[in-house]
């Protein structure tokens, strides 16, 4: 096994970046309560983007344009539930299918893309700090500005109109709001920051890949649950700490297990895992109270028919006695 300090940065530094992603899955998932699949593409989309920004020497440009980009493939989403009517699970789908192409287009039809010796946004800090540390630093930097904004945002009137379109539509509509462009402006926002984490993580890596998106979504809700239960959901700033709290520590969970000598071949099988464990935490651990309960309560009925089968033999003998001087 590697350093467990090393491990544990890496890890930490990583949960972060993803931790963006799951924030933007948190605004469409838990706010307004749509199962969005956009998220698998519009991540690829930001990391595409960001790429090509830092091939022409213009990382920071990069990131800024993979957020307008992930805006726009969740405004198409949007459009496809709100205005055709198209069921939000397969407008996500077929928005997804649609950007795969995009991706190839914009990756100039190169399923990879390399960004070895180029200027990054990490570039100026780590002259500074160091790389490992410089990563770390504008990370968090970027979680922390990300969440502020969210919390500032969901604060204002547009902001309380779609948190209220997530919990009651019909009411949000009668109040003569419009659902539709709250839908339009939470779903640009989610995917937005999606691309964000997307456009970050390729420069970290110095690589963007065509496939690097598969499976953002249930890695997203992963972390989502296991926020939830680590730190709770209290609030909006509560559920922001624990959305990037459960990202991190999917993130160490998965390096520990990769320590342990996982061939590259199971890698997938272990993520899948790692996943279904986080998932259904919850339901395992409402069982186990379930059973515990079920078993206290057949004991204390035991304690109750042993107490009352001793008072019955006396009323009983009582009973016979005075039956026996009739």
């Amino acid at each position: 096994m590697g350093n467990f300090g090393d491990i544990l940065q890496n890890a930490t530094t990583l949960g972060l970046i993803y931790g963006l992603m799951a924030i933007g899955l948190f605004i469409s998932y838990r706010i307004l309560d749509v199962a969005d699949l956009t998220v698998d593409s519009s991540f690829t989309l930001g990391a595409a983007t960001s790429a090509i920004f830092t091939i022409n020497g213009k990382p920071l440009l990069g990131v800024i344009m993979a957020i307008l980009a992930g805006m726009c493939a969740g405004l198409v989403t949007a459009f496809l539930q709100t205005k055709l009517k198209i069921n939000p699970i397969l407008a996500g789908i077929l928005t997804m299918t649609g950007l795969y192409s995009i991706n190839l287009w914009v990756m100039k039809k190169t399923p990879n893309l390399s960004l070895m010796r180029l200027k990054t946004i990490f570039t100026p800090l780590e002259n500074l700090v160091g790389k490992k540390l410089a990563y770390f630093l504008i990370s968090l930097f970027l979680v922390a500005l990300v969440s502020v904004l969210i919390l500032l945002f969901f604060k204002t009137h547009i902001g309380l109109a779609i948190r209220a379109t997530g919990d009651n539509e019909d009411m949000v509509r009668s109040s003569s709001v419009n659902v539709d462009v709250m839908k339009m402006i939470a779903l640009a926002l989610a995917n937005g920051i999606v691309a964000l984490s997307g456009a970050t993580l390729a420069q970290y890596q110095h690589s963007a890949d065509i496939g690097m998106g598969t499976g953002i979504v249930i890695m997203g809700l992963a972390s989502l649950v296991i926020g939830e239960v680590v730190v709770g959901r209290k609030h909006l700033a509560q559920n922001l700490i624990a959305v990037v709290v459960g990202s991190i520590l999917y993130r160490i969970i998965f390096a520990l297990v990769m320590e342990l000598g996982i061939s590259a071949s199971d890698i997938k099988l272990m993520s899948a895992i790692i996943m279904i464990l986080s998932i259904s935490y919850p339901v395992i651990v409402q069982k186990v109270k379930y059973l515990r309960q079920k078993q206290l309560a057949k004991k204390i009925d035991i304690t109750n028919i042993c107490c009352s089968g001793e008072g019955g033999n006396g009323k009983y003998v009582g009973s016979d006695s005075n039956n026996q001087n009739i």
